[in-house]
């Protein structure tokens, strides 16, 4: 009886644990604003300043009012770091998907992804090196 009452408490506990990281690697709805850019090893100031907005499963991109980038995304939480896909419906990349990971700390969301060369494989972390072909923002409401 006890080997079955703990093994009941591990099974909740996962899957509390689980729910929990879900919850904290959620990328949160409304508009975010780039402060900091990088782009295969150098600065990327054109991009600071960009703003991001997630409204349930659509995503825009936009810069002093006008929409660069529109579309769909999709995240998976359950990986480390947490992996965000966005599909462009809008903008010069209409048609391409960029793959990448995101995470959402201390009030401030990095976003990693391939979006300056959609052949290149999805970050594995948060930089973006010289030649790797990936760009990397942190964003503040």
């Amino acid at each position: 009886m006890s080997r079955l009452v703990l093994l009941l408490l591990l099974f909740f506990s996962q899957h509390a644990l689980a729910a929990d990281l879900a919850t904290s690697e959620k990328v949160p709805e409304g508009a975010w604003t780039a402060t900091s850019a990088e782009r295969d090893g150098a600065a990327a100031g054109e991009l600071v300043g960009n703003r991001i907005e997630f409204t349930g499963d659509h995503f825009r991109i936009s810069k002093q009012g006008a929409v660069l980038f529109g579309g769909s995304f999709t995240t998976n939480p359950q990986e480390v770091p947490a992996q965000i896909d966005f599909k462009i419906e809008v903008g010069d990349a209409k048609g391409q998907s960029w793959l990448g990971i995101f995470k959402n700390e201390n009030g401030a969301l990095a976003i990693c992804d391939n979006a300056p060369n959609p052949a290149a494989p999805r970050p594995g972390g948060f930089d973006a090196p010289k030649g790797s072909g990936y760009v990397c923002l942190k964003f503040v409401r």
